[in-house]
């Protein structure tokens, strides 16, 4: 299993992150995180404040593209369970001192930022299908 919090979105390349974990992972392997993650668009202010990547916000990948990052990377059944919708005043204070307009931003990005349970499994083994697929038959 792997496990962790608030990692993936703080990520450069996240789809390698993703392709890695997969791959460290054994046959039937489970891929378990408590992450931050995106519902639609977000404006791009938010998008290239430093102050909020490193508050896990700007980093954060959209609920769809996720989903489909995990199904690239090979997983099944990817999930995400949100654990708490943000608010106006959530992002209110996320963005105070980071130099953007929050009375104009936060009302934008109102219930767009979630905490989420994301999950994946690894397939197990398929079993010996024949003389084709396994050693010496």
């Amino acid at each position: 299993m792997i496990i962790s919090n608030c990692v993936v979105n703080l990520s450069g390349d996240k789809r390698r992150v993703l392709h890695e974990a997969f791959r460290v992972l054994k046959p039937g392997g489970r891929f378990a995180i408590s992450d931050v993650v995106v519902r639609g668009g977000v404006p791009d202010v938010v998008r290239k404040s430093m102050e909020l990547w490193i508050g896990c916000v700007a980093g954060a990948l959209e609920e769809n593209e996720f989903i489909s990052l995990l199904t690239e990377a090979g997983f099944e059944n990817p999930s995400i369970e949100p654990t708490r919708v943000y608010e106006t005043k959530d992002a209110a204070a996320f963005l105070a001192g980071t130099g953007i307009d929050v009375a104009a931003v936060a009302p934008q990005i109102e219930g767009k930022f979630i905490s989420a349970f994301v999950r994946g499994t690894k397939p197990a083994k398929e079993s010996c299908c024949g003389p084709d697929c396994c050693p010496g038959s």
